[in-house]
């Protein structure tokens, strides 16, 4: 038997609301931050350390969509254009006035929350299929704005160079270097978000995620929380989008459209909704897909198509395998790859007995 809880005994309140209350949950951060602290970036060659800088990147967008979705129940297609908004925000505050990182990167996410709260209005009067539409077309809005107000989006082009993030003249230029930065990021989004789910706020979103009504009769203001959840939503959005953007070094809005909103809404879907760990699991899950049936493809598909037509069947292939893994996730595993990480986890935990 790897671990009993009988074990363990909790005589504080404190103790029982510990972030990890049992001693195998501390140990195994510890190895976990060893292992990417340490080993990770030491070993690994500079393609697999990218691989892993957008995974980083892609966890504080996909928590951030969680907390709106999964946690709080407001369905959203927008968070790309939310991402773009901090991405734009961010990058003409570098350019047009020489501000650093560490002041771009929260004046992107505020610019975002802003916005998300603008676009959530809504969610007092319409749910579901309706609050959907209603955020997709704040996706189509922010796009069309972005194109075409140059004091935006930098002219036709849609792009603005942005220099690498410079902490304290140490220019972050490498993918070494990009790593512990977006490391930091993921972590404290991950502790971030485990802590708000914890707090007033957090039981709220989950009470109107369950039943608002309800949840309006015992004194919860709904229409202040659903706002703060697409606040809060928008706000690792604009923080992702910022990532996005220091890291490839370029704002742009290709970068953002629909189809990335689609991508995180996948994340959480395959990851597990309501869960910080699910939404860890669908970017990865999520980010190593195209790599995988890409280098698949490339070394299968070259015997039955051309070059020229490889890159299509690739795409194509991504966004079936895409959607065929939506719809077997939402009919035979609702909850995701969280839920069958708790079946491993349950049954070591009961191993050998059956119950």
């Amino acid at each position: 038997m790897f671990h009993r809880e009988a074990g363990v005994f909790k005589t504080t309140y404190a103790a029982d609301m510990a972030l990890y209350p049992l001693p195998i949950a501390k140990w195994t951060i510890a190895v976990l931050a060893l292992i990417f602290i340490v080993i990770l970036p030491l070993t690994l060659h500079d393609y697999y350390l990218s691989i892993l800088n957008l995974i980083f990147i892609a966890v504080v967008g996909a928590l951030g969509l969680n907390i709106l979705v999964g946690y709080t129940g407001q369905i959203s297609l927008g968070h790309g254009a939310f991402m773009s908004v901090g991405a734009y925000a961010a990058a003409n505050l570098a350019v047009k006035l020489d501000l650093p990182f560490w002041l771009t990167l929260p004046a992107g996410g505020l610019m975002a929350a802003a916005i998300g709260a603008l676009v959530g209005v809504p969610s007092l009067r319409i749910k579901g299929l309706y609050l959907a539409i209603a955020t997709l077309a704040g996706q189509l809005i922010i796009e069309w704005t972005i194109n075409h107000v140059p004091a935006i989006s930098g002219g036709a082009q849609a792009s603005i160079e942005v220099p690498r993030p410079d902490l304290f003249g140490f220019v972050l230029n490498t993918q070494g270097r990009l790593y512990y930065f977006l490391l930091f990021f993921a972590v404290l989004a991950i502790v971030a978000t485990l802590n708000l789910m914890r707090s007033r706020i957090g039981r709220a979103f989950i009470a109107v995620r369950d039943q608002d009504i309800a949840a309006e009769i015992i004194g919860i203001d709904i229409f202040r929380y659903k706002l703060l959840s697409f606040a809060i939503s928008s706000f690792y959005a604009g923080v992702c989008g910022v990532l996005y953007t220091y890291y490839f070094g370029i704002a742009n809005y290709e970068q953002f459209q629909l189809g990335v909103s689609i991508d995180f809404l996948a994340m959480i879907i395959i990851g597990g909704l309501g869960s910080v760990l699910g939404s860890v699991f669908g970017a990865i899950f999520v980010t190593l897909l195209p790599i995988v049936i890409r280098t698949l493809m490339e070394q299968v598909g070259s015997f039955f198509f051309t070059d020229s037509e490889l890159a299509s069947v690739v795409s194509g292939t991504r966004l079936a395998v895409f959607g065929g893994l939506i719809i077997f996730f939402l009919v035979i595993e609702p909850e995701g790859l969280n839920r069958l990480w708790r079946n491993v986890r349950s049954y070591f935990r009961v191993w050998p007995f059956s119950y």
